[in-house]
């Protein structure tokens, strides 16, 4: 290990954060390295059509975005290795990053890991993901117009996110295990006003069917034990997510629910230690907003490399 040379920057995360990152890195000549970890271009490489990228006004496949985002950050001399994180250690300068295939060390830190949402684990969610399921209404709520949705879960997400989907379908579901809602009353009164949106309490999902596509929902009423099939076109679930910070754990400063905390320079508590994307973001969670903070953070790496020189 004495023998391997010190990273500029090293940047853990393939999605829009990372990517970002590594292209604003690239162009200040650090020669970052990054990490894509187990899925290249995390939530977005398996969303079927994008299309709130500025820049797109015809939308753009995630797969095809992600590919163009990786394109660009290589041009400008990003190294990309298709290997993850398994340990960090964070408690002297340079950072050493372990690996499943090698062990590195790093003057800085970018932390884009992202976050996952929660699943249902049920018979259908990974068949028909991005053919009628969904994890992000501002995502995929324009392909439901005039048709009829589900949406599953009873939090603050839940309802706005439902609300949000009534801009486009014609009819929302709320699929909630219990007989009241978990949401702030602001939301709840606004879901219950809105003539769009109607409730089935205490029932949980089993299993999604279809053939091509979602077709219907198999629900089970947890009061009564009867099970009943639900016609719908697609089903949004939302019952959080969990970022990807478990190898940070003691490290870093997380939030409550996990996130790592940064300041709005997207500083961590540790000096250039730095975390962008939906790992650092429980609110926005888009694309866009990704990419900025995977700028700002790469911005900030430069600026603190050259303030150690």
């Amino acid at each position: 290990m004495e023998d391997k040379k010190i990273e500029n920057v090293i940047i853990l995360g393939g999605g829009p954060a990372g990517f970002s990152a590594a292209l604003y890195a690239a162009r200040a000549e650090l020669k970052p390295l990054l990490f894509t970890g187990t899925e290249l271009g995390g939530q977005v490489g398996l969303t079927s059509r994008i299309e709130n990228y500025p820049g797109f006004p015809d939308g753009v496949g995630g797969s095809e975005l992600v590919d163009l985002f990786q394109r660009n950050a290589e041009k400008f001399g990003t190294r990309i290795e298709y290997d993850t994180a398994t340990s960090i250690d964070l408690r002297a300068t340079p950072f050493v990053v372990k690996t499943y295939s090698s062990e590195f060390k790093t003057k800085t830190l970018i932390i884009a890991t992202g976050a996952s949402p929660n699943k249902l684990n049920i018979p259908g969610e990974d068949e028909f993901r991005g053919r009628g399921v969904s994890y992000c209404a501002t995502c995929d709520g324009a392909f439901f117009k005039d048709k009829n949705v589900a949406v599953v879960g009873g939090g603050d997400s839940a309802l706005e996110e439902g609300l949000f989907l009534t801009h486009f379908a014609a009819n929302v579901t709320i699929v909630h295990r219990r007989d009241s809602l978990r949401a702030g009353a602001l939301l709840q009164r606004r879901a219950n006003n809105n003539s769009k949106i109607k409730f089935i309490w205490d029932t949980v999902v089993e299993a999604i069917q279809g053939q091509d596509a979602v077709e219907s929902l198999k629900l089970k009423n947890v009061k009564s034990n009867k099970n009943s099939d639900f016609p719908i076109d697609g089903v949004f679930i939302f019952i959080g997510h969990t970022p990807n910070t478990a190898i940070f754990k003691d490290q870093l400063d997380l939030d409550a629910r996990g996130y790592i905390v940064v300041d709005n320079r997207m500083w961590t508590n540790i000096p250039g230690v730095f975390a962008v994307g939906e790992v650092a973001d429980p609110q926005y969670r888009q694309v866009i907003t990704s990419a900025g903070m995977g700028a700002a953070g790469a911005i900030e790496a430069v600026r603190y490399l050259e303030n150690m020189d």
